[in-house]
């Protein structure tokens, strides 16, 4: 019987799956602090992780047994990879399951900020709704407008297939040309700098790198037009909070919308004032259907590395067999 780690509750038909072993799950409702995750992992064979937690050196240092760090998430960024693979730990995540869930919230955004549905249930809920007039709660049109996609992934590229059913012209930015998707959705492969003077609405989808960090800022804020808006359902910290607080105020956009933020889970306080911005509390994934998907994969790739065997969703397959 081996032992495991889980830094949070999962949905159910993750844990039933591994329920011949000794499972020790920190219950609390906020994250884990790295002296909980440090003492709750010292003793165990697996450690199932979110995004929230910080895995490093330090980490693994506490824990001379493990052998798989299995991230409840598609990024892998709050682990130190090159560490594991140096001892041989392995580390998995969790593709492809989320890609349609994510690209729904992100349309969802879009919408939500581009018709005012937050600023307009407030509205209601305040009582200030007197009666319809010509001038109540003007939005922008989505059916025929640009849209602008910075990562032509698997999430970009569902986006980009919604997109396709409002007729949308569809501009993308991403590290490599993606043909498949300019031959599906007529998309077209332009420069980040065309990208944001073109877009109506501009949707991030990029992994977090050295590269992309703040990646939109203060000057590719201004290239942006005036009616656009900025979707974030990929990393926060791809968007400077300063720039973007300034630009919203200041109307170098109209508006945005986030479900992840530069220091999460803390919020740009600002950002908390301005009606011109939708803030979700990084929901992407957060269907029944897909976080218990989620689940279920990364239970799977924990019993196969417990079986000795390379798990189906390996981001270091170097690491396999050096332990």
């Amino acid at each position: 019987m081996a032992k495991i780690f889980i830094t949070r509750r999962l949905p159910e038909e993750g844990l039933q799956l591994l329920k011949e072993h000794e499972l020790e799950i920190y219950e609390g409702d906020a994250p884990p602090s790295k002296e909980e995750i440090i003492e709750g992992v010292k003793d165990k064979d697996a450690l199932i992780c979110l995004l929230t937690d910080k895995i490093d050196a330090e980490v693994m240092d506490s824990a001379p047994n493990l052998k798989i760090i299995a991230n409840y998430a598609v990024g892998i960024d709050n682990i130190d990879v090159k560490e594991a693979t140096k001892r041989g730990i392995l580390v998995t995540n969790t593709p492809g399951v989320l890609t349609e869930t994510v690209a729904d919230l992100a349309w969802a955004l879009l919408m939500a900020v581009a018709r005012r549905i937050v600023e307009g249930d407030k509205f209601m809920r305040e009582g200030k709704f007197k009666g319809w007039a010509p001038l109540l709660m003007l939005g922008s049109d989505i059916y025929g407008k640009t849209i602008g996609i910075i990562g032509a992934g698997r999430i970009g590229s569902a986006v980009a297939r919604r997109a396709k059913g409002f007729n949308m012209r569809i501009l993308y930015y991403s590290r490599k040309r993606n043909e498949k998707l300019e031959e599906e959705c007529n998309a077209e492969y332009v420069d980040l700098e065309t990208l944001l003077k073109e877009a109506d609405f501009v949707s991030l989808h990029t992994p977090l790198t050295e590269e992309t960090y703040h990646m939109i800022g203060e000057k590719e804020l201004k290239m942006m037009k005036p009616t656009a808006y900025l979707i974030n359902t990929g990393r926060g910290k791809c968007v400077d909070e300063e720039a973007l607080v300034k630009a919203l105020k200041e109307g170098w956009i109209r508006g945005a919308a986030l479900d992840v933020f530069e220091n999460e889970p803390a919020i740009h306080p600002e950002l908390k004032k301005l009606d011109n911005v939708v803030l979700t509390p990084h929901i992407g994934s957060a269907s029944y259907e897909t976080r218990s998907k989620m689940a279920v994969m990364v239970a799977e790739n924990v019993i196969a590395a417990l079986e000795g065997k390379l798990p189906p969703n390996c981001v270091n397959p170097e690491a396999y067999g050096k332990k």
